[in-house]
């Protein structure tokens, strides 16, 4: 009986500390939002955005006003740019994004 008792406090402890770092590790997607659209040059330039898959589809008003390299040290996988749209490459992220951006207009 005096072992269960260890082990299941061993396994607690473990339990705890690995939630801990769960939690630790999960993004706030409402400041990464808000990182977003400052990188863009500001909700004022957003025209159109949308969500395909793992790709965020923005078109700004004025595309020189992006931070391409701060959205890329944000985690977006790739940038491509045609005339006055990007198509970034955000993965599993991108949808949970585009909804905190929804809440930001």
């Amino acid at each position: 009986m005096e072992n269960f008792l260890q082990y299941f406090i061993i396994i607690l402890i473990l339990l705890i500390i690995a939630f801990a770092i769960i939690r630790s590790k999960r993004k706030d997607f409402n400041l990464e939002a808000n990182k977003l659209v400052e990188y863009l040059g500001g909700k004022d330039n957003l025209i159109s955005y949308e969500v395909k898959e793992s790709r965020f589809l923005v078109t700004l008003k004025d595309i020189n006003k992006v931070n391409k390299e701060a959205i890329q040290k944000m985690g977006a996988k790739g940038i491509v740019e045609i005339d006055n749209q990007l198509k970034i490459i955000l993965g599993e992220n991108a949808k949970a994004l585009k909804k905190q951006i929804d809440d930001l207009k």
